[in-house]
């Protein structure tokens, strides 16, 4: 079983790092969870899926992070769920680190990381 960190910052967003298949595992898992799917999971899994193509944009702009686009009217009901993804590479493998929203709660997050076999430890950063 793998094992990953779960951070959660002083503003209570959510930051997990996994492999990039692991993380579209992981918000196919958490679309499951919540039973509906929202634009900005779907934007998410297709900058992964390209990563190459977001990575290169992301470098050539200077970005560490990119946010999936968000109606005001998302925030308002409550259907945000990715607030932002950063893609890296670390010894040629390809990463990302998935930034939650503050309102998604700690135990889906958690629950859909046992379900795609991983463990893991939950640190609060202050």
């Amino acid at each position: 079983m793998a094992e990953t960190v779960v951070k959660v910052d002083l503003a209570k967003y959510k930051f997990v790092d996994l492999p990039a298949e692991d993380a579209i595992r992981l918000l196919e898992a958490i679309t499951e969870k919540l039973g509906r799917e929202s634009n900005d999971i779907r934007e998410t899994i297709r900058y992964i899926r390209n990563f190459e193509e977001f990575y290169e944009y992301m470098q050539k702009k200077f970005k560490d992070y990119i946010a999936p686009p968000h109606r005001p009217s998302d925030y308002i009901k409550d259907l945000v769920v990715v607030d932002k993804v950063k893609l890296y590479k670390r010894e040629g493998e390809r990463r990302v680190v998935i930034v939650f929203d503050r309102r998604v709660s700690l135990n889906v997050i958690k629950e859909a990381l046992e379900d795609i076999g991983y463990s893991y430890r939950v640190v609060k950063e202050f």
